[in-house]
């Protein structure tokens, strides 16, 4: 298992936009984490006291960055910045996320890797609920200096 400042290691979001605080497991192909980050007033995503369920898809791109980050720490390979590109098939089953009492999990599943691009579907549930599910794709850019 790993903490926040393991998370923080590993992706460019840093301070309150480091959204994910515990790596619950991974493997070669998915990561799932774990947050309470949308309860937090401060939380650099929300607007009028609200945090909106658009927001989840930045959750999800950052759960696919953890699991970047981790693949590279395992295998030696300097992790590269991505930028996400597009997201498809992404559904939304709530109207906002700020109201809801503990932890959130999200699921981030590799589907491809190329040299330069990667795509991932992501999941982010609360209490065992879905509350939002899509795919994103990656354009790998530089290394990150580590």
């Amino acid at each position: 298992m790993s903490e926040r400042i393991d998370i923080a290691a590993l992706v460019p979001h840093q301070g309150a936009m480091c959204l994910w605080q515990e790596v619950v497991e991974h493997d070669a192909n998915r990561v799932l984490l774990r947050t309470a980050s949308h309860r937090d007033p401060e939380n650099p995503l929300r607007s009028d006291g609200r945090l909106r369920a658009l927001h989840l898809c930045e959750y999800g791109a950052q759960a696919m960055a953890v699991h970047g980050g981790l693949l590279g720490r395992e295998t030696g390979v300097a992790v590269r910045a991505g930028m996400l590109v597009a997201l498809r098939g992404v559904v939304l089953h709530v109207a906002r996320i700020d109201d809801l009492p503990g932890e959130l999990e999200g699921e981030a599943t590799l589907l491809a890797s190329g040299v330069d691009s990667q795509q991932y579907a992501f999941r982010i549930t609360h209490a065992g609920t879905l509350l939002a599910e899509g795919r994103a794709a990656v354009m790998l850019g530089d290394a990150l200096a580590g």
